[in-house]
């Protein structure tokens, strides 16, 4: 397996799985597909080649690409884990932990000792999936942007608690 971070040649590819996703778990994340789906290919290009506040891993076995996750700092300079998604086909082969791991790594590089991100509680594979990669529940709600009616719950991982 190879985790490797996306390029501007990546674009279909980050297009791609980012779309599967939405589809794949469309109250998952703070996107719709459709929404995402109207981007123009200079969006995509400009994500994939992380001009933007976004960075994306991308996971590969062997040629076939298999899974994303993105991180981007927020307006509060938290570092936020966005957009994790492996094929369904994929899920326990250890390719999301790859990618969270490579991703918090990336974090701690960019000088971040802490990750956050959003679960619904109700997620319960990605929760207790989080809760094995060391992040803990924080006592944060907030509604999700794309399915209002769904509250999402802060976790966090810090690196001197791991």
């Amino acid at each position: 397996m190879l985790i490797r971070h996306s390029t501007e040649q990546d674009w279909p590819i980050l297009k791609a799985l980012r779309l599967a996703a939405l589809l794949d778990s469309p109250t998952a994340f703070g996107v719709t597909h459709a929404s995402a789906a109207a981007n123009p290919e200079q969006q995509w290009r400009d994500r994939a080649a992380a001009r933007g506040p976004a960075t994306y891993l991308l996971a590969f076995s062997g040629d076939t690409p298999i899974g994303m996750v993105g991180g981007v700092v927020s307006a509060a300079q938290e570092f936020n884990l966005i957009a994790m998604w492996v094929k369904p086909e994929q899920r326990g082969s250890g390719a999301a932990a790859a990618l969270v791991d490579a991703m918090k790594a990336h974090a701690q590089a960019a000088g971040h000792e802490r990750v956050v991100l959003d679960v619904s509680p109700l997620n319960e594979r990605a929760a207790a999936f989080y809760l094995k990669r060391g992040f803990r529940f924080l006592p944060h709600w907030e509604a999700l942007e794309s399915h209002p009616h769904i509250s999402v719950q802060k976790m966090a991982w810090q690196a001197n608690e791991s």
